[in-house]
């Protein structure tokens, strides 16, 4: 086992995403300075005001974006590998954990299943007019790279996290984008009725 500086927020990063992170707590700039000072790992962790979930992502600090007068700073992170926290510890100002990674086990997804699922991301990023989005590409694994592109939400974003196999996370990464395929092909049906003469045949 291993202890490292956890922050925990109402956030989820999965393995290959990256978001900006504002760090405003003087506990959480430490954190962040000795990250940087190090070239170390922290692990970012769901938290809501109920629980503190078990699995969270080793992340690292790609980028200091700006830095205030006050100390505060805007910084680019990205996430890598997942682990479980066994236990909290308090031996810095900001929290800290043994973790232990957690890994995949080898139950790898079928060609049809990985078809499905990129056929399922390009016809979402079509239907919402997204642009171009970038493919996903070697190294990590697809369903992280692809579930990182869409707006889940963070119940569903730590459901993905959990589980333990390409396989699981892949067919119901699947079951999603289906489901935000035809919500959003509905809207536009909807939007499209709506702009042609006004009114909005029910079904």
């Amino acid at each position: 086992m291993a202890e490292i500086g956890l922050f925990p927020l109402e956030l989820v990063l999965l393995p290959s995403e990256r978001v900006p992170l504002h760090i405003f707590e003087d506990r959480y700039k430490e954190l962040i300075a000795e990250c940087l000072e190090g070239g170390d790992e922290f692990g970012l962790i769901f938290e809501t005001a109920e629980q503190l979930a078990e699995i969270g992502t080793l992340t690292r600090v790609l980028e200091v974006i700006h830095t205030f007068d006050d100390g505060r700073m805007n910084v680019l992170v990205e996430g890598h590998g997942r682990f479980r926290l066994v236990y909290e510890t308090e031996v810095r100002s900001y929290r800290t954990g043994e973790i232990e990674p957690l890994e995949d086990d080898d139950e790898a997804p079928t060609d049809p299943e990985i078809d499905e699922a990129l056929a399922l991301f390009r016809r979402l990023v079509e239907i919402a007019e997204a642009g171009e989005i970038e493919e996903p590409s070697e190294g990590t694994a697809l369903s992280f790279q692809l579930a990182s592109k869409v707006d889940f939400g963070h119940e569903l974003k730590q459901e993905l996290l959990e589980l333990r196999s390409e396989r699981q996370r892949l067919v119901r990464l699947a079951e999603l984008l289906e489901k935000a395929v035809a919500g959003l092909t509905r809207e536009r049906e909807v939007r499209d009725r709506a702009s042609g003469n006004g009114k909005v045949t029910p079904h």
